[in-house]
């Protein structure tokens, strides 16, 4: 078998009467921001919460009786061993999902509450998978690939036949890349059906490895880094996705951690749309104009929505940082009483939030009988830190930022 538009119509008819057809709403927020005609495919509104289970679910509904009886087994540390465990399970079929030792609670515990059998294996993707097909291999169990089979990949380009008949006189996708499996699957429904249309890849900075790939001409490994978006960190592009890239992408771009942090972040502020770090990568490439795009009807594919509250958390805080939202200022005063108070009445009539204080008395270059204050500090903006620190200087106290 090979994937073609045909077999990419075949998957969808066969699993669209379980998979929710995402929807791809217009965005006028992200089209002004980006100078295109942004519409928001947002598959991380799955069951699972992202387009894994439109490969996961073509792929198993293809197993033979005795494969069904078996069970499957699978690599992942997040969205495909969450599709297969939830879809096999739904079909009474057992399934086995390796995932590496390091793999977040929750994702686990999700994996686990969807029917698999985990087992926690190795340090990282590529001894997980390993383990993984180790044990299939000796207990019969069929391995599901995550990206690199013709069934997976028929599954994911389902959206792309979704995508045509959402979005009329469209004229360009944008498209998250790991392995190639989404990208490969959608490229070939869009470009088979309208060669027009441009495809654009896009991967994180650190794990190029697609990128890579089509510059050598076949797939090599690259070096294992850590990413918030882990869910496209695959060190080497599939033998099976990368001639369908090479076909029908028109264009690779890569996007840093700040660009596919902010995009998050936009995501959740302007659209109310929570997106993990694969999820919002093909938008953070469009906010800092990566592509030869201008002005096109863009498809941007919100892939998935999987993403560790503590690490949401941090994006938010960070980004409120960057924004000038929120600051620290290390103010001098003399430490004596009423001191505080005073200070903390300019602030509150500055109309700023004070989040934290940190007293110290003993560094900083502090003169005996003065101390040193650290205020965490919610703003409206870069504007209205001016304001503060434009008062306190005139109120004759000595400080500076600390962001």
């Amino acid at each position: 078998m090979s994937v073609t538009l045909e077999s990419i119509q075949a998957a969808r008819q066969r699993i669209r009467d379980v998979i929710y057809c995402s929807p791809a709403p217009h965005s006028a927020a992200l089209s002004q921001m980006t100078g295109q005609q942004v519409f928001l495919k947002l598959d991380n509104l799955q069951r699972t919460g992202a387009f894994k289970e439109r490969g996961a679910l073509n792929r198993i509904l293809t197993l033979t009786d005795v494969e069904r009886k078996r069970g499957v087994i699978a690599a992942s540390a997040g969205n495909h061993a969450q599709a297969v465990a939830y879809h096999a399970t739904e079909r009474g079929i057992r399934a086995r999902i390796v995932m590496p030792l390091m793999t977040p609670l929750v994702k686990v515990s999700s994996t686990a509450n969807y029917g698999a059998d985990v087992v926690l294996h190795g340090a990282n993707y590529d001894e997980a998978y390993a383990e993984a097909l180790r044990q299939g291999e000796a207990d019969g169990l069929t391995f599901l690939h995550p990206f690199d089979d013709d069934d997976v990949i028929s599954g994911q380009g389902s959206i792309g036949l979704e995508l045509l008949e959402q979005i009329p006189k469209l004229e360009a996708v944008v498209v998250p890349i790991g392995g190639g499996g989404l990208i490969g699957g959608v490229a070939c429904a869009i470009k088979e059906s309208d060669p027009k249309i441009r495809v654009v890849g896009v991967q994180t900075e650190r794990l190029p490895s697609m990128v890579r790939a089509r510059e050598a001409g076949k797939p090599v490994m690259i070096p294992a880094e850590a990413t918030i978006a882990d869910g496209i960190a695959v060190r080497r592009a599939g033998e099976r996705t990368l001639p369908l890239v090479c076909r029908y992408v028109d264009e690779l771009v890569t996007v840093d951690e700040e660009e596919i942090a902010n995009a998050i972040m936009i995501l959740l502020e302007r659209e109310k749309t929570l997106a993990e770090g694969a999820g919002a990568a093909a938008l953070a490439a469009l906010l800092q104009k990566k592509t030869s795009l201008t002005g096109q009807r863009t498809a941007v594919l919100v892939c998935g929505g999987n993403i560790d509250v503590s690490l949401l958390a941090r994006i938010i805080e960070r980004g409120l940082v960057k924004d000038g939202r929120r600051t620290r200022l290390r103010v001098h005063l003399t430490d004596r009483p009423g001191a505080l108070h005073q200070l903390t009445k300019i602030i509150a009539e500055a109309r700023a939030n004070i989040v934290q204080t940190s007293h110290d008395r003993a560094y900083y270059g502090v003169n005996l009988g003065d101390t040193v204050i650290d205020f965490t500090l919610e703003t409206r903006g870069a504007e209205h830190i001016t304001e503060i620190r434009n008062e306190l200087a005139a109120q004759g106290y000595r400080h500076e930022r600390i962001d």
